[in-house]
Order: structure tokens, then C-alpha cells, then sequence
């Protein structure tokens, strides 16, 4: 069964992308993106270091999980990617990190807040954290589904953090601009206690993000 090499390219990409901007190290982490059409799945081999993932060593599955191309074992987080793309058909990409600054939100099971502008416009509100769950079984895809809300972004507590969107682009997107909007809401709380915008202010600025917001194709 063929995977197209265009999403093939896509994922390697996203997994080089979080390397390169520090978002994982050595091998924690990884990258996928779905093939809705043939049901396919492709993804970041178990523990392989990022400076020596090529595009074909990643890993294609079905959506049940059974492997259909590349000589090595998927990553371990497999089954919680499975269960996102099974539940929610419109993710294309899903991204895994344990980012510092994300992370550091999550390790305290705290969410942030609509403090800034930009988490409006990327996350239309409050990035939640949801409970702390086990990798056993759907256990972490269960907390994530459950946690879900308008943001591209879930903080894991005690764990780390899942972005998705429509591609894997997308949710690499969403991952490089959590851990940005972390770092800032961080330093932020070291000096204060900032206080998050209003609810239609939140609504303003992701609104104008999504309608205006960049260049438009004109035909």
C-alpha cells in the first residue's frame, strides 16, 4: 500500500522541525500526519536521534496500528496518536513534546491562561492541562480527547504537552508557538500576577487571526 510521499516528506519534516527549534532532545518526542483516504498512518520510529531520521525510516500503520512499511519499530506513543486520529477526523498532524516551558506548566497540572495576544490568536483561549494519566492501555488518549478544546494544544500533567491540527504543519505550528507563549507566561509569573484577557477580547483577536490575519490565494 503506497503512502504519498508528499506527507511522507510532511512528517519527516515536523519531527526535524521540533528538533531543530528544541522542542524535543536526542529521540523523546514525535511527529505524525494521516492519509484519511487510505487510512494510513505515518510516524516517528521508537528512539531513533533525530539528527539521523531520514524519510524513510519512518514508520506507516493503519489505523488499527498494524504496520505496513518501514524496517523499524514505531514510536511507543503510537497507540495514543491511533486514538486521536480514530476520534477526531479532522486531525491531519499530531506533535508529542516534553518543551521546557510547556512542560513546566504541566509538571504543576496547570493550565494557561488567555494572558496574551498571542495565545489568543494561536489557541482562541486557555491552553488546558489535563489530569495526570498512565501510559497504560487508552488511558493518555482518553485524558487528551477529554481535555480537548478549541486549542490545537493539550498540557499532560507530569508529562508533557500534544498539539494536532489538519496537517502535520499545522501541529508543528501549534508546538513551536505553545513552548514560545510558555516561555513568555513563565518570566511573565516570576515578576506578577498577570491577569488574562476578557472573553470577548479572546474572541477579537482569534477571530482577526483567522479571517485576516496572513496572505490569501487570489485566483
Amino acid at each position: 500500500m503506497m503512502i504519498p510521499e508528499r506527507l511522507r516528506r510532511e512528517v519527516w519534516e515536523a519531527n526535524l522541525g521540533i528538533y531543530r527549534a528544541g522542542l524535543v532532545t536526542m529521540h523523546s518526542g514525535n511527529a505524525s500526519g494521516i492519509d484519511r483516504r487510505r487510512g494510513l498512518v505515518v510516524i516517528k520510529p521508537s528512539g531513533m536521534d533525530y539528527d539521523k531520521l531520514r524519510p524513510s525510516d519512518l514508520v506507516v500503520t493503519d489505523l488499527e496500528g498494524r504496520q505496513v512499511a518501514g524496517k523499524w519499530r514505531p514510536s511507543v506513543d503510537l497507540r495514543h496518536h491511533l486514538y486521536l486520529y480514530q476520534r477526531c477526523p479532522e486531525i491531519g498532524g499530531i506533535i508529542h513534546t516534553h518543551s521546557n516551558y510547556a512542560t513546566s506548566f504541566a509538571m504543576l497540572g496547570r493550565p494557561i491562561p488567555a494572558y496574551l495576544t498571542a495565545i489568543a490568536d494561536e489557541f482562541g483561549g486557555e491552553i488546558p492541562c489535563a489530569p495526570y494519566a498512565d501510559n497504560a492501555g487508552d488511558h493518555l488518549g482518553e485524558a487528551v480527547l477529554k481535555a480537548m478544546g478549541r486549542a490545537p494544544a493539550v498540557l499532560l500533567a507530569h508529562h508533557g504537552a500534544f498539539t494536532f491540527g489538519p496537517t502535520p504543519r499545522a501541529a508543528f505550528k501549534a508546538a513551536v508557538m505553545l513552548e514560545d507563549v510558555a516561555k513568555t507566561c513563565h518570566l511573565g509569573l516570576l515578576l506578577g500576577q498577570p491577569q488574562p484577557l476578557p472573553p470577548e477580547e479572546v474572541r477579537k483577536w482569534y477571530e482577526r487571526y483567522h479571517t485576516a490575519y496572513g496572505q490569501r490565494r487570489r485566483d
